[in-house]
């Protein structure tokens, strides 16, 4: 997997893309939305559209990284889920709990209300 990391007003977003799997891979999203959080960025967006397959474990990582962020004042949305994805969440119920978007301008203006 890797992580690219860009910044678009006051939102941090990051560009995953492979596979979030058990391992490094989850681990490494792990410890850079720790990085983030630590060093005051409020409002991430994680944009999952070249995520090709995600386990439990990324799914955990995923409810985790939400957790962190929210405990901390900000605010963590998800931006262009592949269908596998969506199909995911939906059955795991987290659609219930991420805000997603397909469009990111769509998603950076929700980061403002």
């Amino acid at each position: 997997m890797s992580i690219g990391t860009r910044t678009a007003d006051s939102v941090t977003i990051l560009d995953l893309s492979g596979k979030i799997t058990l391992g490094e891979s989850s681990v490494e999203l792990r410890n850079r939305i720790r990085e983030l959080v630590k060093s005051g960025h409020k409002n991430i967006l994680l944009n999952l559209g070249s995520v090709s397959h995600m386990d439990s474990s990324g799914i955990g990582e995923l409810v985790s990284a939400y957790t962190s962020v929210t405990n901390n004042g900000g605010q963590l949305k998800l931006l262009n889920l592949t269908k596998k994805l969506h199909e995911l969440l939906a059955i795991t119920k987290l659609l219930t709990v991420f805000e997603c978007y397909e469009n990111e301008s769509q998603a950076l203006q929700a980061f403002r209300r």
